[in-house]
This record gives C-alpha cells, sequence and structure tokens, in this order.
C-alpha cells in the first residue's frame, strides 16, 4: 500500500483525507461479522472534504470516516478510491477498510475554526458511514456530538439500520440545526438484493429504519438507489418498490439510474458476466458513452417513479434545502429532507 503517496494524490483531487505512514495501525478480528476483513486504522490529518467544482453532486463538503465499504455492493461508485492506495477496486474494496480513528477530534477542531463558515456537511455519499465497522468503531455518535455541539447542519445518506442506534443524537441536533436522514433502498427483491448488495441489510430493514425514524420525529427521504437496468426497471418491480417506500412512511423517494464509473464499471461488467451474461451486449451498448445511462432513459424511469409516489401519496425530493425537526413533535413530518441525489 502506498500510504506514503496518497497525501499528494488526494491533493490533486481536492479531497485533503491526508495521513502518515506511520499513523497506520493494520488489525483482523476473528469473529463472525468482520471474518475476512482487515481493518486499517489511521490518524487523519483532515476529515472536512471540499467536493470538486465539477461533481455532480448537490452539496460542496463531505465527511467520510471510512474508506472501503463492507457493503459490498458490486455497482458502488466509490470502488475507484481504493486505487489511490494500491489496493484492489473489487474484492479489497469490500474487505480492506480505512478507518480514521480521530475522525470526530478533527471535525470538532475543524467545526470551531475561525475560517468554518458553517456550511452544510454531507455523510454517506461516498462510502456508508454505517457500515458494518461502525458497530465497533463507533465513529459517528463522536461526529454527530460535535455537529451537533457547533449547530452545524448535515446530511446522512445510509444503507445501514445502525443509524437507528443514534437516534438520540440526531434528534438533538435537529433541535439545534438542519438534519437530513436519507436510506437507500432501490429495490425491494429479494434475490437481486443477494447478488448485488451481499452485506447490507435487506431493503426490508432498510424500510423498517424509515418507519422508526419517522416514529421518533426524524423525517426521513428515500433514495431509490440504484435502478438497475433490465433487472430492477420492470414497472411492476418499480410499483413494489415505491408502494413500500410509501408504506414505510418516507417523506419523499428519488430515483437514480445505475452509474457506472471506473473502477465501479470493470468490477459490475465481471457480476453481470457471471450472473447475467446475456444482459451483457445491452449494457456495453447502455453505456457505450460512459458512466451514465442515456439521458431518455434517465429521464423514462424519474417520471416513471415520480408517478407512482403521486399516486402514493409521497413526492419527490425538494433540492434545495433540509427540513428540521420539530422540538415537541414525536410525528413524522409531511415535508422530507435534502435527497442526496448523486446525478
Amino acid at each position: 500500500m502506498r500510504w506514503d503517496n496518497l497525501a499528494e494524490n488526494t491533493a490533486k483531487a481536492g479531497n485533503g483525507a491526508l495521513f502518515a505512514a506511520d499513523a497506520v495501525t493494520t488489525r483482523t478480528f476473528d469473529t463472525p461479522e468482520f471474518r475476512g476483513i482487515t481493518f486499517h486504522e489511521i490518524r487523519a490529518r483532515s476529515i472536512v472534504n471540499r467536493v470538486p467544482g465539477a461533481s455532480r453532486m448537490p452539496f460542496e463538503w463531505t465527511v467520510n470516516p471510512y474508506r472501503g465499504c463492507s457493503h459490498a455492493c458490486v455497482y458502488c461508485f466509490a470502488r475507484k478510491t481504493h486505487s489511490y492506495l494500491d489496493l484492489d477496486t473489487g474484492l479489497g474494496f469490500d474487505s480492506q477498510i480505512v478507518v480514521k480513528t480521530n475522525a470526530a477530534e478533527l471535525l470538532s477542531r475543524h467545526l470551531a475554526s475561525r475560517q468554518w463558515q458553517g456550511q452544510h456537511i454531507a455523510m454517506g455519499t461516498n462510502v456508508d458511514c454505517y457500515q458494518r465497522a461502525e458497530g465497533r468503531y463507533r465513529l459517528m455518535p463522536g461526529i454527530l456530538a460535535a455537529l451537533r455541539d457547533h449547530a452545524n447542519p448535515f446530511s446522512v445518506l445510509t444503507k445501514g439500520t445502525l443509524i437507528l442506534r443514534d437516534l438520540d443524537l440526531l434528534r438533538q441536533a435537529a433541535e439545534v440545526t438542519e438534519v437530513g436522514v436519507s436510506v437507500s433502498v432501490g429495490f425491494t427483491d429479494q434475490e437481486l438484493w443477494r447478488t448485488v448488495e451481499p452485506g447490507t441489510p435487506s431493503p426490508q430493514r432498510r424500510l423498517d429504519a424509515v418507519r422508526a425514524l419517522a416514529d421518533n420525529g426524524i423525517g426521513c427521504g428515500v433514495l431509490m438507489a440504484p435502478v438497475i437496468p433490465f433487472l430492477g426497471d420492470h414497472p411492476d418491480q418499480l410499483r413494489a418498490t415505491v408502494r413500500a417506500v410509501a408504506a414505510a412512511g418516507a417523506t419523499s423517494v428519488t430515483p437514480l439510474v445505475l452509474h457506472l464509473r471506473p473502477g465501479a464499471r470493470e468490477w459490475f461488467m465481471q457480476w453481470l458476466a457471471r450472473h447475467h451474461p446475456h444482459l451483457v451486449p445491452r449494457y456495453e451498448r447502455m453505456y457505450a458513452d460512459g458512466a451514465y445511462a442515456p439521458t431518455w432513459y434517465q429521464r423514462g424511469i424519474t417520471r416513471r417513479v415520480h408517478e407512482l409516489a403521486a399516486e402514493y401519496g409521497i413526492g419527490p425530493a425538494d433540492r434545495g434545502g433540509v427540513r428540521r425537526v420539530p422540538r415537541e413533535t414525536p410525528e413524522p413530518l409531511t415535508e422530507g429532507p435534502t435527497q442526496l441525489s448523486l446525478l
């Protein structure tokens, strides 16, 4: 692993997640949930990262306490980031997890800086901050406490039900600043889930988390991502997913069609060739021009999902803002927080 070179690479990318080679401790744990996973504990030099100006992300600042993700989603666009460490973007991304053990300390110091203007911070937009490792390292409670103590607006996007552990902190933060919470559920097809997202909680468990958040006064939207062409985009599948999202009490639903950036593209296409070889030519044509499906296809999926959402009584997300949770009222909100659309 080229830890020493990471500082140069991330500086060029504008990420700022810098650390030194002598700050790395590598561990493995012989427990069922962590078997086969190696953790690289590091003391990062910075934790608040600026999103490059050319990015399509609807936010400017992020915090990512982990690199790599045991959720092992075959399509994950963040796989390329592992190549910065000379780590494999396939199995290595799933099983070699970098843990920024001083994330909360760094964030608190950053938020207290006179240069910081209190901008919105997005979390879970690169790798999931509530992946399995969080159960052991417990980085998020300190991060949420720092954001609460500095009344700094933030949002969280996750596939992890572990977010429910931090309900009290989320509510406390929502009393003093704007908090957005989104759960990612691209489909409810059980067979598809088991093969394409093998390390994640099931779609139903994620929707149960949406309901639990709503029951505790935290409005939660659903990022319907990814909608996978030819595997998860049948009208009946879209309807079943939106119906389940509505039944869970989500404040909004925002669809996102699968995109295949370098690093993720190669791994996904290998998976596709093993599980659905007949679809390989169709994918090669659909993604011939780059990482994104054709605009006409994306618009068609978005239109259909929004029609279904209206039918079931939920609306598309407002990309312009987040919603503060009321101090007194435990009922779910009628309008939702910002959805973290990756388009």
